[in-house]
């Protein structure tokens, strides 16, 4: 989980490749207006993306049901968000890949194959609620390179992460 930019997806796919896990990127999820509001510099609000966040908790519900553990890239911003994500009869954790936004935005600026522009950043910096104590999670520095995020991402995931509820 994090901002726009901050490596979940490179994240999440090691993650996936290092563990034995299925890999999906949430954004390949966004119904098309979601993604040409992004793209045209319009944040999401939440009634943009209940619909997403229900489609991605499905399809971690199918996976779970098809005895197929998943790692997905997901910004999950909000507790709210997460929430809607831990409805899914599977258990859910999530991996925070967190930092100063200036790195994000270095990066987003870099970034040319992707409909999220750089000017949303900061409506996702506000957004952003930090994993609450009672969250099942962890908090990576997402300045670290992307090999010491998945081996770490790993490490955590291998230690016998409590299911969250």
């Amino acid at each position: 989980m994090g901002v726009s930019g901050c490596g979940k997806s490179t994240v999440a796919r090691g993650l996936a490749g290092t563990v034995g896990l299925r890999f999906a990127d949430a954004d390949d999820f966004h119904p098309p207006a979601n993604v040409e509001k992004m793209a045209a510099g319009v944040p999401l609000d939440d009634a943009d993306r209940l619909p997403w966040l229900r489609a991605l908790a499905a399809w971690t519900a199918e996976r779970a049901a098809a005895g197929e553990p998943t790692a997905m890239a997901c910004s999950a911003l909000t507790r709210a968000h997460r929430d809607v994500l831990r409805g899914s009869p599977a258990p859910v954790a999530f991996i925070h890949l967190d930092g100063p936004p200036e790195v994000v935005a270095e990066r987003l600026a870099g970034r040319d194959d992707h409909f999220m522009p750089p000017s949303l950043l900061d409506s996702q910096v506000a957004t952003l609620e930090a994993l609450g104590p009672d969250e099942e999670g962890v908090v990576l520095d997402l300045a670290r390179d992307p090999a010491t995020l998945v081996a770490q991402a790993a490490a955590w995931v291998t230690s016998g992460v409590p299911a969250a509820g």
